[in-house]
């Protein structure tokens, strides 16, 4: 039923992935969107929409809301009020957003590297500080440090930014490192933004998300959680986010530091956002088993290269690979140089790493490792 293995040509067209790249023989494996046609009934509602005609201001239809609540529910067992969906334009407007409405100017925000970019962009955006905590590696384990995680906090960190499932490294929170994490923040009476977008791309079987703001209602009050559909059914350019904030107060707050800078959002993306809760289920089953087998490629093909090895993907479909013992200055470049374009782990602050977006054809995975291997001295096929 579903072809990811002969997946649209996306070169010469407006995909920034492959638009990098353009006139170069470099394989575009960087920025985290897929090469996959979205799922059917997902094109499908949007034919019919844009055969309506009219694309005026769009408003938040009560379906669209319930579809969401149903996902959390079917999904995470997480009982939410519909009344608490905020909807964004994106989830990197979320982060801002979050930091600006918790604390004040000159108060300090708290995350953990490396990590997404957005998150160390945010706070400076937002005139507050930003506090960051080392994740640490264990062989092919990464995890918080706790006890660092606790001597970084000062008298004004007044947020802490999560993300879980992790971006870069893949890790997935167990109950225990949440309930951890959560109740260092709430001692020190900080809030918690919880930026869960890879929420459904589980590749670790056995692996389960547990959404921060699902442990109990304390912890919900102070949370904010971010999610869309984006990632898990490859929509992003169509602009759907929402925010779970359970708590009155707070989700005030949020709604007003969005007040005259945060635009509507996109009436096509939320039309595709309402199908793929409702229909997307058998694509996302289908491309979470193929995704499965790509990581298995990559992490064998790593595991033999000289120099290269990775942590262990519970989820996502981006491998983190250290590259550090090649003691090469800059390993983005130097492997674009042999043709694979990787994102540099510098703009994670994890320096002497790439990441690896592994969510595209097998065939063209194989490629782009078998130049990786060649880099290295260690040819494929693989």
């Amino acid at each position: 039923m579903f072809d990811f293995d002969s997946p649209p040509e996306r070169g010469g067209t407006d995909s920034a992935k492959w638009r990098k790249y353009h006139g170069q023989d470099i394989i575009p494996m960087w920025v985290a969107d897929m090469d996959f046609t979205s799922p059917a009934p997902v094109i499908e509602a949007l034919h019919h929409r844009i055969d309506h005609g009219v694309f005026g201001y769009g408003a938040i239809d009560e379906t669209l809301s319930a579809s969401v609540v149903a996902y959390l529910q079917r999904s995470f067992k997480w009982r939410v009020e519909p009344r608490w969906i905020v909807w964004l334009p994106g989830l990197v407007s979320g982060l801002n957003i979050a930091c600006r409405s918790v604390g004040e100017p000159g108060d300090a925000v708290l995350t953990t590297v490396p990590v997404y970019p957005p998150f160390l962009s945010a706070p400076k955006n937002t005139r507050r500080r930003l506090i960051t905590s080392q994740w640490r590696q264990s062989n092919d384990h990464w995890e918080m440090d706790f006890d660092d995680l606790r001597k970084s906090i000062d008298d004004r960190t007044r947020l802490f930014i999560l993300c879980n499932p992790h971006n870069p490294t893949g890790r997935v929170l167990t109950r225990d490192e949440l309930t951890t994490l959560a109740r260092i923040c709430l001692d020190r009476g900080m809030i918690i933004c919880a930026d869960e977008i890879h929420c459904d791309l589980i590749m670790e079987p056995g692996c389960r998300h547990i959404p921060m703001a699902s442990l109990s209602p304390e912890i919900a009050r102070n949370t904010i959680t971010l999610m869309a559909p984006s990632k898990t059914y490859n929509i992003p350019g169509l602009g759907c986010s929402f925010a779970v904030i359970s708590d009155d107060t707070l989700r005030r707050r949020f709604k007003r530091a969005m007040t005259g800078i945060v635009p509507h959002v996109n009436i096509l993306g939320m039309v595709a956002a309402q199908a793929a809760y409702q229909y997307g289920g058998p694509w996302l089953d289908a491309v979470i088993a193929y995704l499965r087998k790509n990581l298995e490629l990559t992490a064998q093909a790593i595991g033999r290269m000289p120099g290269l090895s990775m942590g262990k993907v519970e989820a996502t479909y981006l491998a983190w690979i250290d590259t550090r013992d090649l003691k090469i200055e800059n390993p983005g470049k130097w492997f674009e140089a042999a043709g694979v374009g990787l994102s540099d782990g510098i703009a994670f602050d994890g320096p002497g790493f790439v990441r690896l977006n592994f969510g595209c054809r097998r065939a063209l995975l194989a490629k782009a490792l078998e130049r990786m291997a060649m880099a290295v001295g260690k040819g494929g096929p693989f």
